[in-house]
């Protein structure tokens, strides 16, 4: 998404090994638009990696990794700094900090190495992407381009809801009151950004860097 990102005004840094779009057009107006509408920014930087075991096995692998925490289908769980969600029974996405990422897989492998059954630990980062919707009309906009039911009853605060977005296969976590994190194939960057923007701009929303994001609370 980074050619689209600079086609919108983006301002690139290199952070962790990674192009990061860190504003658009000033901190003060994407900070107004993550708190009064809706804006969006890339965060394909982020860590993300794949858990598939035996049921009992991946909730081994978890519970070795996170401290004690246990997977619950439809609901993501903040451990370790990142977001654990399971996918299926026997598969679970990990999402972290580019810094944590390799020691984060480190321990998920040997956790993994230690399961009764087959069990891996993939590396997905460079092949699926990431957006962060944040603001109070973030449902709207999601609204626009699919069916998933994203209502508090449905995707409370945590909730993670994988399925089709865009006609696509995605997932989408409720990190926090106003603020979503969308996964989805890296090869659709471009279509997923012009989907998402043309979304947020009929409400007035926009593309924001990543800084602006640190406004938007996000769960501890």
């Amino acid at each position: 998404m980074e050619r689209e990102a600079l086609a919108a005004g983006a301002q690139i840094e290199l952070r962790d090994g990674w192009n990061v779009a860190v504003g658009f057009d000033g901190a003060q107006a994407e900070r107004e638009r993550c708190r009064t509408t809706a804006g969006f920014a890339d965060r394909s930087h982020l860590g993300k990696l794949e858990l598939q075991a035996s049921a009992a096995d991946l909730a081994q692998i978890v519970s070795a990794c996170t401290g004690g925490e246990a997977l619950e289908l439809g609901r993501g769980v903040r451990a370790r700094d990142a977001w654990w969600c399971a996918t299926s029974r026997e598969r679970a996405l990990v999402f972290c900090e580019p810094s944590e990422t390799a020691e984060l897989r480190e321990q998920a492998e040997q956790a993994a190495a230690s399961a009764a059954g087959l069990a891996s630990v993939i590396d997905l980062t460079s092949t699926m992407a990431g957006i962060t919707i944040a603001g109070p009309l973030a449902p709207e906009v999601f609204a626009r381009f699919t069916a998933l039911d994203l209502r508090p009853q449905s995707t409370p605060v945590h909730g993670f809801r994988p399925g089709s977005v865009a006609r696509t296969p995605a997932a989408v976590l409720r990190e926090d009151d106003e603020r979503w994190l969308m996964v989805f194939g890296a090869a659709l960057g471009s279509y997923v950004w012009t989907v998402v923007a043309d979304a947020a701009a009929g409400l007035g929303g926009g593309p924001v860097g990543v800084d602006a994001l640190e406004e938007v609370p996000a769960s501890a």
